[in-house]
């Protein structure tokens, strides 16, 4: 069961809004390899606004998750992708369906 979770907004710097979306659907395969990250959403809200939910059985693997490989390929790419430092926000999940 999920408990933990992760919302994370991204908006991208004019001009790299497919490039932020590439990113994104690129590092599907990383999330993949995450045994401890079984909930991993890439959204895109508008051309600009792009989101990464994620959840987690435990605080250990939000963790993890934090400093694995999609955070440290993000904040490499962030000067260069995104107007402004990514919006990470710690959540609780309330609700899941399995």
């Amino acid at each position: 069961m999920v408990t933990y979770g992760l919302v994370v907004k991204l908006v991208a710097k004019a001009g790299k809004e497919a490039e932020l979306g590439d990113f994104l659907a690129g590092a599907l395969p990383l999330a993949v390899s995450e045994a401890g990250t079984p909930i991993w959403l890439a959204l895109r809200t508008d051309a600009k606004t792009h989101w990464i939910v994620d959840a987690f059985p435990s605080e250990i693997d939000r963790q993890a998750h934090l400093n694995g490989p999609i955070a440290a390929a993000l904040m490499a790419n962030a000067a260069t992708l995104l107007d402004g430092p990514p919006e990470i926000l710690p959540a609780d999940v309330l609700g899941a369906k399995p």
